[in-house]
């Protein structure tokens, strides 16, 4: 008792700090552990589609060897074609700049290039060569093959759009879980007080019983009874001063608050409940729900994986072709004098004879898990359906939720006042009393306990359908989007 005591007076001599629940929502949405992490998925997210939007850029590469030196023997070529080795004491360096460009639709690969290389021979004939190729352009292009372009086309907008919507459903979790925490602080604020003012009463129809005990009013039972309700009231105190304290501390870690006040939550004012039609919100909820855009992305990737499996078991082919101009000199200005033409074609093929069905398997598998992704699809949105609709539901009979609960939270304060009233002059006995007492503190905390049940279905179709029933609008993110990304 006395621990448990020295622990709220502790308490009491912190600054109080009253927060709301809009400020405990914010705070959580923009400073939360939780928040920052969404906030880096989602930047991790876009850096990944930038990714992808730049393969269809060309892009301008420089390469360079600084230089590569060489004393070793080597296979040399004479001009009959026969081949002798010879000692090579040399030293090379190049450099090249090429820009390429990939075409999405058909996944063919067009560059330029330019090089230039110097050739330093060392030992007894010491000399130097430059050669030059001032343009040199080709193509290279895979047949039969999986277009991986194409292919992320489709994939790659829809992982994007799907991870912005998940940034903003994860906000509407992180809301709701904040709220939880309000309430859950809330409801232990609630059951202080009262065990406090229970405290207060036991005490004072403890005196009272003493009192009328003397003289011989009551019976001894009826004394003991009110003293061991005395009892009771400091033990029930007790619990609550360290629940209190519990949740106060989940809520200064949740939200990253400042541990040296103390943090006294604000009761919400009861909500005015707005109208909402099932077939808007399951519109919305199927259209922008990021977990049914993440099952079409895992079908599209399963049929991805047919194409690749078939491609790999089937004929293949690739083609490079180069058209440019070359030239070679002892000086690098002479090497871009008069410069010959060079082409290039090179076709390679491919024809799997026998890999024992290990390309048959592979083909299998991916149509398996096509039909396991469209049967988890097929799954998924009859319980997404299912739960909008219980979700609806529940949001629609919270107004008659809230009366309810605010008439029995007032007739039961009534109640236990004109039960008190009855008990001091002798009208009845002290199992009434209790009685009246315990359902007056029920009713209290059933009331609270309907506030949260509302802000929790209205989190929950927040985050189902990305939009505000009370305001009817949608939730977005991209006027933010840029700040979000930096």
């Amino acid at each position: 008792m006395l621990s448990i005591a020295g622990i709220a007076l502790g308490a009491d001599t912190l600054q109080r700090r009253y927060i709301t629940l809009e400020e405990c929502v914010a705070l959580a949405r923009n400073h939360s552990a939780q928040a920052l992490v969404a906030k880096h998925t989602l930047r991790a997210a876009y850096w990944q589609y930038r990714s992808y939007r730049a393969e269809f850029l060309p892009s301008l590469k420089l390469t360079g060897s600084l230089p590569e030196f060489n004393r070793r023997i080597v296979r040399y070529q004479r001009e009959d074609g026969s081949y002798t080795y010879v000692a090579e004491n040399s030293n090379t360096m190049g450099l090249g700049l090429s820009l390429t460009q990939r075409i999405g639709l058909t996944g063919t690969s067009l560059f330029v290039k330019s090089s230039a290389e110097r050739v330093d021979l060392f030992g007894n004939n010491r000399r130097t060569n430059y050669m030059t190729v001032p343009v040199q352009a080709g193509l290279q292009h895979d047949f039969f093959a999986v277009n991986e372009l194409k292919w992320s086309s489709r994939i790659e907008p829809k992982k994007f759009q799907r991870a912005k919507l998940q940034y903003i459903a994860q906000l509407e979790r992180i809301s709701a879980e904040a709220t939880q925490l309000f309430f859950d602080l809330l409801i232990a604020k609630q059951s202080v007080d009262i065990a406090r003012l229970n405290l207060a009463n036991a005490d004072t129809l403890y005196q009272i019983a003493k009192g009328r005990y003397n003289i011989g009013t009551i019976a001894q039972n009826e004394l003991l009874q009110m003293e061991l309700n005395f009892l009771n009231a400091g033990h029930s105190l007790n619990e609550a001063e360290v629940q209190l304290q519990l949740y106060k501390f989940k809520l200064i870690s949740y939200l990253g608050l400042v541990p040296d006040l103390d943090w006294i939550p604000v009761e919400p004012i009861r909500p005015t409940v707005a109208e909402v039609k099932y077939d808007r919100v399951l519109a919305l909820a199927n259209e922008r729900n990021p977990q049914l855009i993440g099952f079409e992305i895992d079908q599209i990737e399963a049929k991805k994986g047919i194409a690749s499996a078939r491609a790999d078991m089937g004929f293949q082919a690739n083609v490079q072709l180069t058209y440019g101009l070359t030239q070679q000199a002892e000086t690098l200005p002479d090497s871009y004098k008069s410069p010959m033409d060079q082409q290039g074609v090179r076709l390679t093929v491919g024809i799997p004879i026998l890999d024992w069905g290990r390309g048959k398997g592979k083909l299998q598998m991916a149509r398996s898990s096509y039909e396991i992704a469209k049967v988890q699809a097929a799954q998924s949105q009859e319980e997404f359906t299912q739960n909008v609709y219980l979700q609806v539901m529940r949001y629609s009979l919270l107004p008659a939720q809230l009366e309810l609960a605010a008439k029995a939270d007032t007739i039961a304060q009534n109640r236990y006042r004109i039960t008190k009233e009855r008990f001091l002059i002798g009208k009845v006995d002290v199992l009434e009393l209790d009685k009246a007492q315990v359902d007056r503190d029920a009713a209290r905390v059933a009331y609270t306990r309907s506030l949260l049940s509302y802000w929790q279905t209205y989190y929950a179709l927040r985050q189902l359908a990305l939009y505000d029933p009370n305001t009817d609008r949608e939730l977005d993110i991209e006027p933010e989007l840029n700040g979000l990304i930096r």
